[in-house]
């Protein structure tokens, strides 16, 4: 499969300049975000496909080389990252200026938290972020309707609390890592025919963490992190629909020798009801009539998300008749007001009658009143 133009994946044109490629990539990446789509591999892809293309339009070698060669000409040196099998919360740490410091970092740290850094406040390398976790939780429309605190029970990796995180044996701790100087990186340089290029890769010795522990912790085997189980207080807000989902910051896998810990992705999924159906904020409740009931009218007591209500059924109803009960359905989310309840009417067709019942009808069907219009001026039987 080709690759697609960078430029045509960013939006932007080939004058384009580097806040402008910034401002472009911002935008593909909270669209196209993993939290923000769960499960999607579309958007995965794409977010992966506009990282990429940021990689190299921002880069003003790259950008070059890809404007005189296409593709190949990027491929081909050295510093050229394949994103493919990449893990989308890597990408916070490679691209800093965009989710960590310089552009806009506020603004993905409050949709993104900033947890996948690979560097403490103090520059020193963290431990490795711990993964995420996604669990569905099944709701009545009821609950929907009035919001819900759930208790969720997960699996996880969690802080050990012998080392507290750390790895070492107490006492022992860890010492600067002789491979990378406390760095956690490694730094190559290339001479290619297009120059000289830096990769820069993980340390392989410490993992990342520029330390180096001589006497792991028996409890976690040096990994600052065992398997364990916890129940986790969710509150879920009035409004929420099929796929919505909630992200719980650092509830997620606890990270490696003390690093942050993943996300905790809980995803909504609606209960199928006995009585009704959604249709967004409105509810459907399907109301069977008797024949005489729909003709001489009535008053009826239908279930509501709050309890049963009165509702008055005019003389003459048809089958198909929507009637709306105002402000019974379900809230709006992260808004004001209501849906409505919609009462679809149906007429009830009797299967068993017995002989009276019949002779009734059979009577009844004389009447001209009880044809339907486009047959009154027919012959009756």
């Amino acid at each position: 499969m080709s690759k697609r133009d960078y430029y045509e994946i960013l939006g932007v044109p080939k004058s384009a300049s580097v806040e402008d490629v910034k401002k472009a990539y911002r935008k593909l990446a909270m669209q196209y975000h993993p939290d923000r789509n769960p499960g999607n591999k579309d958007a995965e892809e794409k977010f992966k496909e506009a990282a990429e293309a940021y990689e190299v339009l921002s880069d003003q070698d790259k950008r070059s080389r890809y404007d005189r060669f296409g593709h190949e000409g990027v491929r081909q040196g050295a510093d050229f990252h394949d994103w493919s099998n990449t893990n989308p919360n890597d990408i916070f740490s490679v691209f800093n200026d965009i989710f960590g410091g310089g552009f806009g970092g506020s603004i993905f740290d409050d949709f993104f938290g900033g947890g996948a850094r690979a560097r403490s406040r103090s520059g020193a390398p963290a431990g490795e972020r711990g993964s995420d976790l996604k669990i569905s939780v099944k709701l009545t429309i009821e609950e929907i309707g009035a919001g819900v605190e759930k208790k969720i029970k997960i699996k996880r990796q969690e802080k050990c609390q012998t080392c507290g995180g750390s790895g070492a044996k107490a006492g022992s701790g860890a010492s600067t890592c002789a491979t990378c100087g406390g760095s956690g990186e490694i730094r190559r340089a290339t001479r290619t025919m297009f120059g000289q290029f830096i990769n820069i890769v993980q340390c392989s010795t410490c993992g990342g963490t520029g330390r180096v522990i001589k006497d792991p912790c028996p409890a976690c085997g040096g990994g600052g992190r065992i398997n364990g189980e916890s129940t986790i207080k969710v509150k879920i807000p009035a409004g929420v629909a099929e796929g919505n989902y909630l992200t719980l910051r650092g509830e997620g896998n606890a990270g490696r020798r003390g690093g942050p810990s993943g996300d905790l992705i809980v995803v909504i999924e609606e209960a199928r009801h006995e009585h009704f159906k959604r249709n967004g904020d409105d509810i459907i409740y399907e109301l069977e009539l008797s024949f005489p009931e729909a003709a001489l009218g009535t008053e009826v007591e239908v279930p509501t998300l709050t309890g049963r209500a009165k509702l008055k059924i005019e003389a003459g109803i048809q089958s198909g008749k929507i009637l709306r009960m105002r402000d019974k359905g379900l809230p709006h989310l992260n808004g004001y007001g209501r849906g409505d309840q919609l009462v679809s009417i149906t007429i009830f067709t009797p299967t068993k009658l017995s002989g009276k019942d019949k002779e009734l009808l059979k009577e009844l069907g004389r009447s001209a009143n009880l044809k339907p219009p486009s047959r009154a001026g027919g012959s009756s039987n």
